[in-house]
């Protein structure tokens, strides 16, 4: 051995050389994009999935097989997914369904949770194929088949026209946002239906029907947070917006601070255009720093838009996200990253006017919400990310987070994001908000195992119990953890809604996994 080079010395270097192997292949496991969508299970038992493929000559993309969701827990056999790209696709599934007996669901993104977009041993509509966008400029709307992306259309739209209520994110289909009545960054609009002109529906029966607030307006109030179960929506007329031109700020403060702030600053401004809330994920803050960012328009003529551009350091943003799910001093790591540099990084795309602007960031209204969060998707089949949200009475955001604080430190809950943002009261059949409320929108890390499971299971139904002891309620398109008796409580019309469904849908042809869970425990006769 060389002088100077011990055998102590050789198995350090060893260690220290195994350790940054080891550190640098871990690091590209956190940060790496997955090749194909996560399918955790759980195993089928043999014989369950459909032996035999369907007949019919229609576009079948996938024969007698299994499907999934983003949650990748929710594994269902199917008897295959037809891949539509007509209303003759449409009319032809519902035929041959009705022919042979068979359940059909609709399915977009597949972004919500608890198998809502397919039924056990059905059929499942594929509509992100039927995604047809129309701009009438002169009426300052467009008509967007079902299976549009909100990221394709933000692409048509912009320079000139806007979105006007979507999520926050734009990676789901007009479909299924109209079919959680989602909402988004617009504290004004609120939710999807606020925007709607009218929709063309599919009825079991293959009739096409119009419906609106004032035509057909009991299939409306179903159809729309109806989850798929009164009839395929073809189409919708929807208003958009002017693609105005913001100035983005942002402020942290505590949560004790935002309710007054909310009512006095931010809901009294109409200037402030968009609006949304993250709560600190961090030991030492947990739920209770908070940092508010805001949007206030900008009166600019004529400014020279570049086209929109995807998330920019999607690897490294995945990474540090992933790296979070290590402990609390990466959480920490996370929150501080969060305060201190990301804004240093925010796009400010409206470049000409930038430079006479000094410090001011100034984007187009699409940008914020042109985020198809490519950050969230990884190769880490151990676990996976899990939403809820929950609509708290206004008054009494505080107490609930206070209790949903405690709770989560007790269960050891790797929390690893939480947003507040603002729903008003609304008007259909399946209603989350009765009342002008907060949203608290959470994202939960669990492994997919079975104890990861029973521990996420634990915890959703507490949440559901506090939300219900503050007054409020718990969002539908996340994972089937709850009881029947806590899906009442929340929502006690939720058997009138499924007795409507049967008037609608005598024969039963449309169908999910959530109706099928509950709708034999709360259909009335």
């Amino acid at each position: 051995m060389a002088k100077g080079f011990t055998r102590r010395k050789a198995i350090g270097a060893i260690g220290l050389g195994a350790a940054s192997v080891w550190a640098g292949a871990e690091a590209y496991y956190l940060g790496a994009a997955p090749i194909a969508p996560k399918d955790c299970g759980p195993v089928l038992p043999p014989g369950e999935a459909p032996s035999s493929p369907p007949e019919a000559s229609l576009p079948w993309s996938l024969r007698a097989g299994t499907v999934n969701d983003v949650s990748c827990l929710s594994r269902t056999p199917v008897k295959g997914v037809i891949a539509i790209k007509s209303e003759k696709d449409i009319a032809d599934a519902l035929s041959y369904a009705r022919a042979n007996g068979l359940k059909v669901s609709m399915a977009g993104a597949l972004h919500s949770m608890g198998g809502h977009a397919f039924a056990r041993n059905g059929i499942v509509l594929d509509m992100t194929g039927f995604n047809a966008v129309k701009v009438d400029e002169a009426a300052c709307a467009m008509t967007v088949e079902s299976g549009a992306r909100w990221h394709d259309i933000q692409n048509v739209l912009h320079p000139r026209f806007a979105v006007k209520a979507m999520q926050s994110s734009d990676v789901f289909t007009v479909g299924g946002s109209i079919s959680v009545n989602a909402h988004g960054m617009d504290h004004q609009v609120g939710a999807i239906e606020r925007t709607l002109k009218r929709l063309r529906v599919m009825l079991a029966d293959g009739t096409v029907v119009t419906a609106s607030r004032t035509e057909n307006a009991d299939l409306y109030r179903h159809v729309v947070g109806g989850y798929g179960l009164f009839g395929v929506i073809l189409d919708a007329e929807i208003e958009i917006a002017d693609n105005v031109i913001y100035r983005s700020e942002r402020r942290l403060i505590t949560l004790a601070e935002f309710p007054k702030l909310f009512a006095e600053e931010i809901a009294a401004d109409p200037a402030i255009g968009l609006f949304y809330g993250h709560l600190s994920t961090a030991p030492g803050s947990f739920l209770d720093e908070m940092l508010i960012y805001t949007y206030h328009r900008e009166d600019i003529a004529d400014p020279s838009l570049p086209p929109l551009a995807d998330v920019s350091s999607a690897g490294l943003r995945r990474f540090i996200f992933n790296l979070a799910k290590q402990g609390g001093l990466f959480s920490a790591a996370k929150w501080y990253a969060e305060k201190k540099l990301e804004h240093r990084f925010e796009p400010c795309t409206v470049s000409d006017i930038v430079k006479t602007t000094g410090e001011a960031c100034l984007v187009s209204r699409n940008e914020p919400m042109h985020d198809s969060v490519p950050y969230l998707f990884n190769k880490m089949n151990r676990e996976t990310d899990i939403l809820h949200e929950y609509f708290v009475p206004r008054a009494n955001l505080i107490a609930f987070v206070d209790d949903m604080r405690d709770l989560m430190t007790r269960q050891d809950t790797l929390l690893l994001n939480a947003s507040v943002r603002v729903v008003h009261q609304e008007d259909v059949a399946l209603n989350y908000a009765p009342a002008d409320a907060f949203s608290v929108v959470l994202y939960v890390n669990q492994s997919v195992d079975d104890t990861g499971i029973a521990k996420m299971r634990t915890l959703t139904r507490d949440l559901i119990d506090l939300a219900d002891k503050h007054g409020g309620r718990f969002f539908l398109p996340y994972q089937r953890h709850y009881d029947a008796a806590q899906l009442r409580r929340a929502y006690p019309m939720i058997a009138e809604v499924f007795a409507a469904k049967k008037r609608f849908d005598p024969q039963g042809l449309f169908s999910n996994n959530f109706y099928e869970a509950y709708a034999a425990d709360l259909s009335t006769s």
